[in-house]
């Protein structure tokens, strides 16, 4: 089920090793990490899981206990949120370890990148997103994401 948590010793291998994958990769983020990665961080107290889908998604689908909310686009149509990075400013320290969350982890690489871009320089993306790709037959939760590994979520 859900990976064990990484002690103190153990984040700063796992987030390194992140990075330099990020790197090979030309990430304009930090790097990429598994969801399960990403559960034992923020469970070990390690990181900061910022979710960046829009509150109707958090309400309805399911949410990440322990994590924050800034939106990256708001409504039925998703337009970007322009106060993102004042907000994310405004909420946390630069040298934080952020875990940027999405749907499928799209929206979420464009808002690591955004973080980056203002000086965080610890963003991360966690790959496959809550929900996760689509299947063949057009729904969610059925081959990655957070929910699909069997890692802690609610709904209201």
């Amino acid at each position: 089920m859900s990976r064990p948590v990484v002690s103190t010793l153990e984040a700063p291998l796992l987030l390194e090793a992140a990075r330099d994958a990020g790197r090979r990769a030309h990430a304009p983020f930090a790097g990429e990490l598994h969801p399960r990665d990403a559960w034992a961080l923020l469970h070990g107290g390690e990181a900061i899981l910022v979710d960046v889908r829009s509150a109707e998604e958090r309400s309805f689908v399911g949410y990440v206990p322990g994590s924050l909310h800034l939106p990256w686009a708001t409504g039925m149509a998703l337009a970007r949120n322009p106060r993102f990075v004042d907000q994310l400013q405004e909420m946390l320290d630069r040298n934080a370890v952020l875990l940027l969350l999405c749907r499928s982890g799209k929206r979420s690489a464009l808002a690591a990148g955004a973080a980056t871009q203002i000086g965080f320089a610890n963003a991360f993306n966690v790959r496959e997103g809550f929900e996760g790709e689509l299947d063949e037959y057009g729904r969610r939760g059925r081959v990655d994401g957070w929910r699909f590994h069997g890692l802690p979520w609610i709904q209201n």
